[in-house]
């Protein structure tokens, strides 16, 4: 059942809580793959209720083209969820029902989550996606909603803002889903072509090979080490990579015993940014 409108969704998930059922919401900007899907199948086992969010939400683009040239495959997504389950429900709205006259995004008080890695280039992306999955959290009421560890910075960020607005939401963290070579999932990958998708899987093989060296090597070294080893493939275009407190996200400098460490990388192929990070513990 597709809902293009929050009233009638709303409307139809009480009289389903009112009956004792637990909601999971799995917010997505469409082009399903694999990888949302174990979103899917992990808020399945967990509730009563299943809704997949399809928007893709104006306010956390900085760029008008990137937000114009966003695949919306609303007709083969809902097919994709319907195979799997036609138990699902579909939230998939226009701007103006999610926004009213104004798509304006609220501002957060991140601390510091949104001043590293992906926050300094994209001024105000964090305030969208805080924004969006609030409104989400509001319309849809779910008992849990779930994010995968791909965007690991947005997931701990949106922890965050519920614990700053007291939503009562439990956000459910799903491993990164990697295809058979390794390569993260992400409806960006379709930009590549077939050979650069093989090939990059370069990029988590790497990761892998940082967490290795991690073990005996200085963050710097391991750091020096990555920077290397990407200004030997001229395919690749290394934007950045770096290991940070798993908790913080700030960089580190030296280890410490009991502490939980994540790598972070961007790369850019074929003209397509591509992310990816790993547990260094």
């Amino acid at each position: 059942m597709i809902y293009n409108e929050q009233k009638a969704l709303h409307n139809a998930l009480q009289s389903l809580k009112n009956q004792g059922k637990t909601i999971g919401l799995v917010p997505t900007m469409g082009a399903l793959h694999a990888g949302h899907l174990s979103l899917v199948k992990k808020a399945k086992e967990e509730n009563d209720i299943v809704v997949v969010s399809i928007f893709v939400n104006p306010t956390q683009f900085n760029n008008p083209t990137d937000l114009e040239k966003y695949p919306r495959t609303l007709e083969a997504d809902a097919q994709l969820l319907y195979d799997f389950s036609p138990e699902i429900l579909i939230y998939a709205p226009s701007v103006a029902d999610v926004y009213g006259d104004e798509a304006a995004a609220q501002h957060f008080d991140f601390g510091t989550l949104d001043k590293v890695m992906e926050g300094p280039s994209r001024p105000g992306h964090f305030d969208g996606v805080g924004t969006i999955v609030k409104k989400l959290f509001e319309i849809v009421i779910p008992d849990r909603a779930y994010f995968g560890e791909k965007d690991y910075q947005q997931l701990l960020i949106i922890k965050r803002m519920v614990a700053q607005t007291g939503l009562p939401v439990t956000v459910v963290p799903c491993p990164i889903v990697r295809n058979a070579e390794g390569l993260a999932l992400s409806s960006r990958n379709a930009l590549l072509s077939e050979a650069m998708r093989q090939r990059a899987t370069f990029i988590y093989r790497t990761l892998q090979q940082a967490k290795e060296r991690f073990a005996t090597h200085s963050p710097a070294e391991v750091t020096d080490w990555v920077t290397q080893v990407f200004a030997n493939e001229p395919d690749f275009e290394l934007e950045y990579f770096t290991i940070t407190d798993a908790h913080t996200l700030q960089p580190i400098i030296d280890k410490e015993a009991g502490k939980d460490y994540r790598a972070f990388i961007v790369v850019h192929a074929e003209g397509v940014r591509l992310i990816d990070n790993i547990s260094m513990n």
